[in-house]
């Protein structure tokens, strides 16, 4: 079997990386002022706050099972080990053709 290296760098010229930095600055921003918006509406909520408290006061008390989640882990990471090793192959001969494909399209 032959291994194949997908490379996933990308390159950007000046001009591509300042409109890319300036996009990134204007989504962050708007985000934060959602979130700044959204949390000050709830601090003047009586019942989002009511609410709030309810599911403190629950996380705090809340002791959990973890016996059960370390099996649960254990388990899942052995189901996704063994369904990976029986379809690793054909799933790396859909993606090689998939992008085999698509360079032949250039």
């Amino acid at each position: 079997m032959t291994k194949t290296r997908i490379s996933t760098e990308v390159t950007f010229n000046e001009k591509e990386r300042e409109k890319f930095r300036h996009l990134l600055e204007r989504i962050t921003d708007t985000l934060l002022k959602s979130l700044m918006k959204t949390r000050y509406l709830l601090s003047q909520n009586p019942k989002a706050r009511q609410f709030k408290k309810k599911l403190i006061d629950s996380l705090a008390s809340e002791r959990g099972d973890v016996p059960g989640w370390v099996l649960v882990v254990l388990m899942t990471t052995g189901l996704v080990t063994a369904i990976w090793t029986i379809a690793a192959p054909r799933l790396t001969s859909i993606l090689k053709n998939s992008l085999d494909a698509m360079n032949g399209i250039r």
